[in-house]
């Protein structure tokens, strides 16, 4: 055996995920175990509040797990509870003194964290206490529900951060309303656009997605070893509390940390892990498409978008790259798989508690969390340093002399001399704008677009049909851009620069 297994080693500090570095405590071990904890408290209190355990008793177990009737946030868990333990989750907060290191080393012969938790737990507490410690409970629903808490807090986090971004990109986009740019396609200039129907774009795919994420449900899971609530119901009939007792048991469970009572358990109906997986993913993939636009905006040889002073190369001190966007597109791009791979444990969450499929969900679902934290945080600092070079959206656009504006040359001439004396013009205007393009001496060279947009406008002063044709107007793409401006006003609640 090497020497050096079972040495307490930290895996993971970030240096492969330099996207989440700082951001992503929310979803640390520390935080697990924290949120573990307050699920095993919130049953303590549930029990409570049902009239099965003295008030007082239910407060010396919470002091004993280092936590406080007044610690978290969120809905009461209703007499005798003492208030939500949901918050615990965070930095700081209550672990019971247990060590994260040792507690996972135990729980590879059980093979989840709740079954070694469960002893550490009762052993602060004296024997007549011991008992109420995961009364009733299956270690699926403390670890359903700890992934649950700490999620609801993630999301809360990373909400904050889109809602940053939402503001900042809105604002850029009303500051850019009337910026005519190159639209592309293909990678390829297409027709014109705005710089804010872009960015009216980006704001509407964040938009939708916090949509999302603030619509999600995020339930306690309260079921028992199978998942039918017989040990509640067997429990409170033993101190003859009624069967209005166990009914209530899961509600006042979810109330005592903050989270949706489920209408049923969900032992082996994942909907709550795949719905939270699928909105984190919608996220990313907006967040995704802002950068990318970012990324490619930048370019050297495009320079319309800039994001302030960027990261340097280890090469190349001319450098300045645009790393947060570089940072969320590599969460964007891992996301929709580890989605795949909580959709792949929902469909073989098989019997009562799923084989290995449960378990492959755990840090599935936490890095999706991890990369969603880093890349909203990135992406609302992003688009408050977002910058526009309007010389050289101006220059890009003019790149083609004119030709940007083919589609509507094509609509309005085609009716006075036909689709092929279109296409010809369009043709022979094409080989001026290359010719032109291949004489120029250098970027700092002005006169070329305006040299081939002049030969594209002389083209269409020859035709004899289109004596009447206003060519310099036909020619402005500012004349054409359809509902960009729209586009901008709608997404911004109508606001102008």
């Amino acid at each position: 055996m090497p020497s050096d297994v079972g040495r307490s080693t930290v895996f993971d500090r970030g240096l492969l995920s330099p996207g989440a570095v700082g951001l992503d405590a929310a979803v640390s071990d520390e935080a697990m175990l924290a949120a573990l904890v307050a699920a095993e408290l919130g049953l303590v209190r549930a029990w409570s509040a049902v009239g099965a355990l003295d008030a007082a008793e239910a407060e010396a177990i919470a002091a004993a797990f280092g936590g406080s009737a007044g610690d978290g946030a969120g809905g009461s868990a209703g007499d005798g509870a003492g208030g939500s333990v949901g918050d615990t989750a965070g930095d700081g907060a209550a672990t019971a003194g247990i060590d994260v290191g040792a507690l996972a080393s135990a729980a590879v012969d059980g093979g989840n964290p709740v079954i070694p938790l469960v002893g550490l737990l009762k052993q602060t507490l004296p024997e007549a206490l011991r008992p109420w410690v995961h009364r009733g409970a299956t270690s699926q629903d403390i670890l359903d529900t700890a992934l649950m808490l700490v999620s609801r807090r993630a999301v809360d986090t990373v909400l904050a951060s889109l809602a940053e971004a939402e503001a900042a990109l809105a604002a850029f986009a009303i500051e850019h309303r009337d910026v005519v740019a190159a639209g592309r396609t293909l990678a390829q200039h297409a027709v014109p656009t705005t710089v804010g129907a872009r960015a009216a774009g980006w704001l509407t795919g964040i938009r939708r997605a916090s949509a999302r994420l603030r619509g999600l449900s995020l339930p306690a899971q309260l079921g028992g070893a199978a998942g039918t609530r017989a040990s509640f119901a067997e429990l409170s009939r033993r101190q003859a509390l009624g069967d209005a007792a166990a009914a209530t048991l899961p509600t006042r469970f979810a109330e005592a940390l903050g989270l949706d009572a489920a209408e049923t358990v969900w032992h082996t109906d994942r909907w709550p892990v795949t719905e939270l997986a699928d909105a984190l993913t919608q996220s990313l993939d907006a967040l995704g498409k802002f950068a990318g636009d970012v990324v490619t905006l930048s370019r050297t040889e495009i320079g319309e978008l800039s994001a302030g002073a960027g990261g340097s190369s280890s090469a190349m001190p001319q450098k300045s790259n645009p790393v947060a966007a570089v940072l969320i597109r590599s969460a964007a791009l891992r996301a929709p798989q580890l989605a795949a791979t909580l959709h792949l444990c929902a469909t073989l969450a098989a019997d009562e508690r799923p084989a290995g499929a449960w378990h492959a969900e755990w840090p599935t679902l936490r890095e999706l969390l991890r990369l969603s934290l880093g890349a909203s945080s990135h992406a609302a600092r992003l688009s408050r340093a977002l910058r526009v070079d309007r010389d050289a959206v101006a220059r890009n656009l003019a790149a083609t002399g004119g030709l940007i504006l083919a589609e509507r040359l094509s609509i309005v001439l085609t009716p006075l001399v036909g689709a092929e004396r279109v296409a010809a013009l369009i043709a022979a205007a094409g080989r001026g704008a290359g010719e032109t393009a291949a004489a120029r001496p250098g970027a700092d060279h002005p006169s070329a677009p305006d040299t081939a947009s002049a030969g594209l406008a002389a083209l269409i002063r020859d035709l004899p049909e289109a004596a009447d044709v206003d060519v310099d107007a036909l020619l402005d793409p500012r004349a054409y851009t359809g509902d960009a401006t729209a586009a901008v006003d709608g997404a911004t609640g109508g606001a102008s620069a």
